[in-house]
């Protein structure tokens, strides 16, 4: 668990020329020159050609992913389950099960080569670089600590503010992921709270040091239609808010069709198609993205392309 954040303003100065009054026609000064263009935001995650290997079978599992996330962008990422999704993400975060290995490719977070890294150096990283909220948040909470006092943990270990400032700190971010009465949620145990709340306070917790970016991995799966549809607002908000950089892992195409700039379509561990949402949605080239777009055909995906598309 843990944390988000950047955004860049750029400005041109304004073209000045000047005439002369010189009597003798002295003359008109230059234009000044055009600033240059603003430079492109670095990526905080990139991956180049991933491939992931099962050692236990030495079958590549996973068959060169590419894709770059910048500050603000969504980038979802949809499949059937076992195409490789949650591994090619758990592999970003420094988290692949034992028998999986990264076998070709590179995977930069923030500029830096995460095998590059030591243990320390990726537990700093984790959760202030990069957070992850997952399907299940019971499983990532201890049942026995209150919530709020692990969101406070969090903020204690990662910021070192002192107990009454995490604690704060902790009701601020109950509150800023829409939890009714932050105050008593702080104080409840898990089992007392229902799927969505726990999800927001999860959130809560992968945002609490304000990570440059974060994966949301399922995270809305088993959860009903209309708590599925607020988790998604929310998570869109704070990515316009704050420059969260998010990748959206789904095998639901509508989820990633509401927000996400770019998809990914990955079937047996391969990137089928890749492009910018709307686009992909509109005009799909793969057979595979065909079949998932048909079977929301009751969804009406259309409502998520631009109106002179869906027209």
């Amino acid at each position: 668990m843990s944390p988000l954040t950047h955004d860049t303003l750029t400005s041109r100065p304004a073209d000045t020329a000047r005439k002369s009054l010189d009597a003798a026609g002295t003359p008109d000064a230059p234009d000044a020159p055009d600033a240059p263009d603003a430079p492109a935001a670095e990526p905080v995650l990139a991956l180049h050609d991933v491939r992931i290997t099962d050692r236990v079978t030495d079958r590549e599992i996973v068959h060169g992913v590419t894709f770059e996330l910048t500050p603000g962008k969504a980038v979802g990422i949809v499949g059937e389950s076992g195409s490789g999704k949650t591994l090619t993400c758990r592999a970003a975060l420094g988290i692949l099960p034992p028998h999986f290995e990264i076998t070709a490719g590179r995977i930069v977070l923030a500029g830096t080569d995460i095998a590059t890294l030591t243990p320390r150096q990726w537990t700093d990283l984790r959760g202030a670089t990069i957070s992850a909220v997952f399907q299940d948040p019971a499983s990532y909470l201890n049942p026995a600590i209150k919530v709020g006092a692990q969101i406070a943990e969090v903020i204690r270990v990662k910021q070192g503010l002192k107990r009454r400032a995490a604690r704060r700190r902790a009701v601020e971010l109950l509150t800023a992921v829409r939890l009714r009465d932050p105050e008593l949620v702080y104080g409840q145990y898990p089992h007392e709270l229902s799927g969505g709340m726990l999800q927001r306070v999860l959130i809560a917790a992968a945002i609490a040091v304000e990570p440059r970016a974060l994966i949301a991995d399922e995270a809305t799966t088993a959860l009903d239609v209309t708590v599925q549809a607020e988790i998604l607002d929310l998570l869109d908000e704070l990515r316009t808010r704050t420059g969260l950089a998010l990748v959206v892992v789904s095998h639901d195409l509508a989820v990633v069709a509401q927000f996400c700039d770019e998809v990914l379509v990955m079937r047996q561990g391969e990137v089928v198609e890749r492009g910018e949402t709307r686009s992909v949605l509109h005009d799909p080239q793969h057979d595979y993205t065909r079949l998932l777009i048909a079977e929301h055909d009751s969804y009406g995906l259309d409502k998520f392309l631009a109106p002179e598309e869906a027209s």
